[in-house]
């Protein structure tokens, strides 16, 4: 296999193309698929072993070679690199509709809801999405027996090391490398094993709220939520506490709003009740202040945690929690920011 014909042949050629639809017609002669070049290095692999890498080094000195000749040859016939091996544009033709991408539905969502919080006095904090079991459960007060530290509804890595099942593990690390007043919010991916269906997903996304002082009560509580929805869904909503539990929290409460498109009488959204369960709060419970070094005689504080997916159904009037992750552009270009 002598590579020097081959050179000689590749020289004439590029020397004679003087248009460039026939300049590119050499490059396919050499670099195409079934071009000259390509077969030169297919045949190495039939010859002695002691002469491959040889050949294999004129092979790739060819390939550059007809490179830059075909890209010095472009340049004398005022084509340019940068279309050396296209056909002319042809500006007669209609001009194709470009497409301008926009944010997620769920990243608009976080970028509203941080702004919101932010806005109210709340500092970004971040956290690691595979979480140690301490992190995830014992530190918040969950007890051995809780039926969340299960198999059946953790993603486990391995006896210690989880997928984290919620974004607490994070204020419990603030709280850890900070001294009160804190006033956090953190928001994350999380994982639960779910049953997948229209309301539910194994992964989803969350952010939660802490703030940790002297004399925190309730009614703080309940001012934050309601200047937040508010900002979130207008200026006339209306909030209300029902009991519920969290390990974390004591007391505990499940927040409605009273809903934002018929005002509190009555529609599909709110099913008819006229509010919404928008998110679940309460203030944290003692046994998590004493776990992170917190005196709980001295500082109190609430927390609360609200599903960015499920805001963003009702914000933008989705029907299924699953169209978020199809990647449907139909869908995703209905979607406007609010």
């Amino acid at each position: 296999m002598d590579p020097r014909p081959i050179e000689t042949a590749l020289r004439v050629d590029v020397a004679a193309a003087t248009t460039p639809d026939e300049l590119e017609a050499v490059r396919v002669k050499y670099l195409g698929r079934k071009g000259v070049l390509t077969g030169f290095l297919r045949a190495i692999g039939q010859v002695q072993p002691e002469e491959r890498p040889r050949l294999g080094a004129e092979s790739n000195r060819l390939k550059t070679l007809c490179e830059t000749l075909l890209a010095e040859r472009a340049a004398e016939l005022g084509v340019g690199d940068e279309v050396a091996y296209q056909r002319p544009i042809d500006g007669s033709l209609p001009a194709t509709n470009g497409s301008v991408g926009r944010r997620h539905v769920i990243s608009q969502t976080f970028r509203r809801i941080g702004s919101i919080l932010e806005g109210m006095g709340y500092r970004l904090a971040r956290g690691p999405e595979v979480e140690l079991e301490y992190y995830n459960f014992q530190a918040l007060n969950f007890p051995d027996e809780h039926p969340s530290r299960d198999l059946q509804d953790t993603f486990y890595v391995s006896n210690d090391i989880l997928l984290r099942t919620h974004t607490s593990p994070i204020q419990v690390r603030f709280m850890q490398e900070n001294k009160p007043p804190l006033k956090v919010y953190a928001p994350g991916r999380v994982y639960r094993n779910e049953a997948i269906d229209a309301s539910h997903q194994a992964e989803f996304h969350q952010v939660e709220g802490l703030y940790i002082d002297t004399d925190v009560t309730m009614a703080d509580l309940r001012g934050d939520l309601l200047l937040f929805l508010r900002e979130l869904f207008g200026s006339d909503i209306q909030v209300r506490f029902k009991p519920h539990f969290f390990p974390f929290t004591e007391p505990s409460v499940d927040v409605d709003m009273s809903c934002f498109s018929c005002h509190g009488h009555g529609c599909a959204i709110c099913g008819q009740s006229g509010w919404i369960e928008i998110l679940g709060a309460g203030m944290v419970h003692p046994n998590v202040l004493r776990a992170v070094g917190i005196d709980p005689d001295r500082y109190s504080g609430f927390a609360f945690g609200v599903g960015v997916d499920r805001i963003a159904m009702i914000r933008y009037g989705v029907p299924d929690i699953r169209m978020f992750l199809t990647n449907d552009l139909r869908f995703l270009e209905q979607l406007t920011e609010r």
